[in-house]
């Protein structure tokens, strides 16, 4: 029988809990991490070069993307530096625009020229892939983090555009193209046939992938029905 780690397709864990990123970066199954500012002020994190720092105290023989917090180019451009010194593991994250909605284009290009390691995030338009795969440096390692999930929860199916960013990325050899805001465990599988290098998820999808991939579906009916008669007696519900 088939398991998750007969997949192609990377998977990387997404969040920011200590306990649940070590766990994760221990399991054969997951090939790197990542996280944002949004996960880590969920997480309660205040001190985010503490928190990194802590973190990559274990995190040393898998990639780990840490974002950039700033929303101006210059401190994006400082803090990319910096971050990027941490650890060889380290991918900064960059937003493809600032809020401002303007490009961070001329960013990356400098930044991928000077050799660091890029994961751009936030994309969801091909526009913006092309952009990317123009501003990169063939040489240096990248990701290109398209937010498939976010595009579906629009009503629109991200397959095909996903499928158009890989054809985009084809003159970028070590730029890997990453399927993110997985809402479910299918999107793993979707990523994988799209031809996507890596996955990103989060610990509960992660944990119903792993016990639920390739259960036998009676068996699934048989533990949903058990699921009903047991809340709905420790309810104590009585006609």
């Amino acid at each position: 029988m088939k398991t998750l780690a007969d997949l192609r397709i990377r998977i990387f864990a997404d969040g920011a809990d200590k306990a649940g990123m070590l766990s994760l970066y221990g399991n054969p199954l997951i090939k790197g991490l990542t996280t944002n500012p949004t996960l880590m002020r969920k997480a309660g994190i205040t001190d985010y070069e503490a928190f990194a720092k802590d973190i990559l105290q274990t995190v040393k023989n898998k990639p780990i993307s840490l974002e950039v917090f700033t929303d101006e180019f210059d401190e994006m451009r400082k803090h990319a530096l910096k971050i990027s010194r941490w650890q060889e593991n380290v991918y900064v994250k960059i937003p493809i625009t600032n809020t401002r909605r303007e490009s961070s284009l001329p960013l990356i290009k400098e930044l991928s020229k000077e050799g660091v390691r890029l994961n751009i995030t936030a994309i969801l338009t091909l526009e913006q892939v092309n952009g990317v795969a123009e501003a990169l440096t063939p040489s240096i390692p990248s990701v290109v983090s398209v937010f498939a999930g976010r595009i579906a929860d629009t009503g629109v199916d991200p397959t095909p555009l996903m499928l158009a960013s890989r054809a985009l990325l084809a003159g970028q050899p070590k730029a890997e193209l990453l399927w993110a805001s997985v809402r479910e465990v299918l999107n793993i599988f979707q990523a994988e046939a799209c031809g996507c290098d890596i996955v990103t998820a989060p610990f509960d999808i992660l944990s119903k992938a792993i016990k639920l991939y390739n259960m036998d579906l009676s068996d699934l009916s048989l533990d949903t029905v058990k699921m009903f008669a047991t809340d709905a007696q420790a309810a104590g519900y009585k006609l």
